[in-house]
């Protein structure tokens, strides 16, 4: 792989995926909010907010536990991913010009991604946006113990990247994803999701905000070397 400036110290580039790579949140939301309201129970007003980042295990224990949603929570999160599943199969809701920037983005250095999503719908995505030979290594949150904000799953996929925190980028949209990508010492953008933006003290974190990926170019990346 060549870098674009000779000088670039950047290691490697983590993506986010739900609101970066594909616009999903508004799935998860109506998937998880139908649920609320076929068994007319009262949704949160900040239920949505507080599981952007949530690991499949965290999000699923609020839907059971807090909202009140029938059945265990494994139970609930094996109902969501089902009926997320289906609407892939029918249709990937790739973010325009997504695709195309990993790909750029990966000829010059390794990437990866570090999802909330779980394994199964990870693994499709890539598979059917053919992102899966291109990044390197992935990992879900439902594979850590915590989900973001907690910095672990970013800090793992560093290490399986074999980078220096200090000299990867992560590439994120919602509030929790931005602290997590930050509290794990990364480089962070951020390509704020315009439906749900992250809060200002979040995108405060950000060494640089993007509007969308055509503007992460490998020139952006490289000069984001501390």
């Amino acid at each position: 792989m060549s870098d674009p400036q000779p000088t670039s110290a950047i290691e490697a580039v983590i993506f986010d995926l739900d609101g970066v790579l594909i616009d999903s949140e508004e799935w998860w939301d109506q998937i998880r909010h139908g649920l609320a309201t076929e068994n007319d129970l009262e949704w949160p007003s900040d239920a949505t907010r507080l599981m952007q980042g949530m690991s499949t295990q965290e999000w699923s224990a609020y839907l059971a536990e807090t909202v009140g949603i029938p059945g265990i929570a494994s139970e609930v999160a094996g109902t969501v991913i089902s009926r997320m599943a289906q609407r892939y199969a029918a249709q990937l809701p790739l973010i325009p010009g997504a695709v195309e920037a990993v790909k750029k983005i990966s000829a010059h250095w390794p990437v990866a991604v570090a999802s909330s999503s779980p394994r199964q719908l990870i693994d499709v995505v890539l598979a059917k946006s053919g992102l899966s030979g291109v990044v390197r290594t992935s990992m879900s949150t439902e594979e850590c113990a915590a989900g973001k904000p907690s910095p672990i799953v970013y800090e793992s996929v560093v290490e399986r990247l074999g980078s220096t925190p200090a000299r990867t980028v992560g590439v994120e949209d919602s509030s929790n994803g931005l602290r997590s990508a930050s509290a794990a010492g990364l480089i962070v953008v951020a390509v704020p999701n315009p439906t749900y933006p992250p809060a200002s003290d979040a995108l405060a974190l950000a060494d640089a905000v993007v509007e969308n990926l055509a503007e992460l170019t490998p020139e952006l990346v490289a000069n984001l070397a501390r």
